[in-house]
Parts: structure tokens; C-alpha cells; sequence
């Protein structure tokens, strides 16, 4: 799992299972320890099964982040994944982009829209 940090906003390019499941409670620990979270990009190009219990995962981590005022968004999910997405109606939940780029804009542009 490599991870890109910079001040605001975090990219975690995720990998298949087994090594998903350790990625995603990774995540989690260290985004809780932190006292300023940063906004997180979760890449998911080298994963092409998700379970339940990556999902509850990702859940979690959605919970955490939205309770610290940040945002998280997924990219590049194979249609697989998509599909698993949309039938568990968490299309609705979750915010996609295509890429890590797309998604690193969307969340700039986002965090500053507020902003006066």
C-alpha cells in the first residue's frame, strides 16, 4: 500500500486480497491517531474483488472521515466492483471519480468552496 501524503489530502492506491483487508484497518488506525485528518483518495486500479467485510470497512473509515468534516472518494473501480457498489445501493454513499487526478481535483475544488 503506498501512500502519497501531502497537508490536506491523502492517496492510498489499495491492492487485492488479502492484502485489501490489512490496507483498509491500516487506514483506519492511522486516521485515527492523526489530530488533523486529511481529506483521503482511495485508489482502487489494483483491486477486482471487494467482500462484506471490506465494505464494512470502507464504511467505517467513510464514518470517521465525514465525523472530522473531510471527504473521501474512491477511483478507478473496475465494473466489478462497481457492480458490488450499485447493488448494495452504497453508489449512493460512497463519492467516485474515474482517477486519482479527477478525484484530487474534485476534492480541491470542494474544500475550497466553501471557503471565503
Amino acid at each position: 500500500m503506498a501512500i502519497d501524503w501531502n497537508e490536506d489530502i491523502v492517496i492510498t492506491e489499495l491492492s487485492d486480497e488479502p492484502a485489501l483487508s490489512d490496507e483498509l484497518s491500516s487506514l483506519h488506525q492511522q486516521m485515527s491517531g492523526l489530530k488533523k485528518t486529511p481529506h483521503l483518495v482511495l485508489n482502487f486500479a489494483g483491486v477486482s474483488y471487494i467482500n462484506s467485510s471490506n465494505l464494512a470497512q470502507l464504511l467505517r473509515l467513510r464514518k470517521l472521515l465525514a465525523e472530522r468534516a473531510r471527504i473521501l472518494k474512491l477511483c478507478s473501480v473496475c465494473d466489478e466492483i462497481w457492480s458490488v457498489f450499485m447493488l448494495t445501493g452504497l453508489d449512493k454513499v460512497f463519492r467516485f471519480a474515474p482517477d486519482p487526478l479527477t478525484a484530487l481535483a474534485g476534492i480541491q475544488l470542494e474544500d475550497t468552496g466553501g471557503k471565503k
